[in-house]
């Protein structure tokens, strides 16, 4: 059977050879065949004769009907699901190795006969027009910070012209992350687009008490930059393109990184954000002349960033407590029955008082959570130690775990007292030093001498009057000697070389 390899190779020789029966042999043909596809001008493959005939039985002629209509009813059933139907409507019908001939047949029936498929259009992406921004998790990659599982997302952002791209590390999908993130990102840049487009933001509206809330920062942010604001359709991530496909080729390239630096242990949080700034200049290396065309176009940015907190009014509640964003936090037992301003950041919680910052603690995520510090509570719990059994909050205030094993040997050895002698050895931990009151505490546990809030306070004691190794003691320098060394040194001839 002629090839159509063998027809395109007779129509070269046909101009280099002397004679047709000549260039047809060097083709693996005869003389007439050669004439013959000469003549037509087509391959063999354009000759063939359309095909409607089947060569073997079709086990599946009976119930195609069936077939087809389940298919036109419900086009996502997969061929597996509908033969594993037949199989249990017919027993002993169907044998497992005729599932390839119905995925086959429903394959082509999709084909030839089936409901018509989304199709994607191409666009053509301006300079400076259009920017894509979206949360990506990255806590699979193993990632530690001393040792410790650092779970975290990135906020990514990215040009679609250029593909230049940039990133923040956040801990939730937050409005406080997203603004945060994207004002980092407008100003590494130096320079603003035309619009910004992310998905429908669920997650961070969620978060919000009310959607209109959320509406109403967000545009303020947008307007706040001169940025159109976009959003794609709900389940069409394909409509954010450019920043999906960032998503996986960055989580790659980071992976690769990580496995090339032979270590997913970083010092600390500084160190891995500057790996993070390395591998973003990495990547858009190749990307300078695209984006050079994209800074031309750029608008300006405006004179100032806008602060990216929520603030939130809070009544202090009568157990030392507030509730911000459905957790709860301690403040000073002071502040109990008055209105404080909670200005919650991406990553921290501020408490404003009376035009005063009176603390500030970390950020809790997620909801339903609470974060309570002892040395707010400590002087009204040594008051009424009956509180501490049953305190909702009682993990709480065992700040490390030898505090806990404290606890339980004093309830073992002194279970009468164990409170009260517990509670001292706590308020001692806020008024002194809570890493001296833990190391004493390792000290006599790991001399099974006996614990109480005197033994603590004699070793607290003991330790403050002790000098240290690592002390260092540097008298002052008398500057005089080195006039001295000046008068010295007029006397000395000078020596040639």
């Amino acid at each position: 059977m002629v090839t159509d390899r063998q027809v395109r190779r007779l129509k070269k020789l046909i101009h280099t050879e002397t004679s047709l029966s000549l260039a047809a042999a060097k083709s693996g043909m005869s003389e007439r065949t050669a004439r013959k596809y000469l003549r037509s001008g087509k391959l063999p493959s354009e000759c063939a004769p359309e095909r409607r005939w089947r060569t073997r039985h079709d086990p599946f002629r009976q119930d195609w009907p069936e077939i087809r209509e389940l298919l036109e009813t419900n086009p996502g059933l997969e061929a597996k699901t509908i033969f594993s139907y037949l199989q249990r409507r017919d027993p002993g019908r169907y044998a497992d190795g005729q599932l390839r001939t119905l995925q086959r047949r429903i394959k082509q029936w999709r084909a030839l006969e089936g409901p018509p498929r989304e199709v994607y259009f191409e666009q053509v992406h301006k300079p400076g027009r259009l920017c894509q921004s979206d949360f990506t998790h990255l806590s699979s990659l193993g990632v530690t910070i001393a040792g410790q599982p650092f779970e975290h997302l990135i906020y990514h952002f990215v040009l679609t012209y250029s593909n230049w791209e940039t990133g923040t590390i956040c801990f939730s999908e937050s409005f406080e992350s997203l603004s945060a993130g994207l004002q980092n990102a407008l100003w590494e840049l130096g320079g603003v687009p035309a619009a910004h487009q992310t998905d429908r933001l669920s997650s961070a509206v969620h978060q919000m008490d009310h959607p209109e809330a959320f509406t109403r920062r967000y545009r303020g942010l947008l307007d706040h930059y001169g940025l159109e604001g976009k959003r794609i359709q709900a389940g069409c991530a394909n409509e954010n393109g450019d920043i999906e496909q960032r998503h996986h080729r960055f989580q790659q390239a980071l992976d690769q990184a990580l496995m090339l630096r032979g270590s997913r242990d970083f010092a600390d949080r500084d160190a891995y954000f500057r790996f993070l700034g390395a591998l973003f200049g990495q990547l858009n290396a190749g990307r300078r002349d695209r984006l050079a065309e994209e800074l031309k176009v750029l608008r300006s940015l405006p004179p100032m960033r806008l602060p990216a907190i929520r603030r939130v009014r809070a009544r202090v509640r009568q157990g030392s407590t507030i509730r911000v964003l459905n957790n709860v936090y301690s403040v000073h037992s002071r502040l109990i029955g008055e209105e404080v301003d909670a200005r919650v950041g991406a990553e921290t919680v501020d408490v404003w008082y009376a035009q005063r910052k009176v603390d500030q603690f970390p950020r809790l995520r997620g909801t339903g959570k609470h974060r309570i510090d002892y040395r707010h509570i400590i002087t009204w719990l040594v008051r009424k130690p009956g509180a501490f059994e049953n305190y909702r909050y009682r993990d709480e205030l065992f700040p490390t775990t030898r505090f806990r094993i404290a606890y339980d040997l004093l309830q073992v050895k002194r279970p009468a007292k164990a409170t009260r002698e517990y509670l001292k050895i706590l308020e001692l931990a806020a008024s002194e030093s809570e890493s001296g009151v833990d190391e004493a505490l390792r000290m006599l546990i790991a001399t099974e001498t006996p614990i109480s809030a005197d033994t603590v306070a004699e070793r607290l004691k003991a330790r403050d009057g002790s000098r240290l190794v690592t002390d260092v003691a540097i008298e002052a320098v008398d500057l005089g000697l080195y006039d001295g060394l000046l008068q010295d040194a007029e006397g000395v001839p000078c020596l040639e070389n």
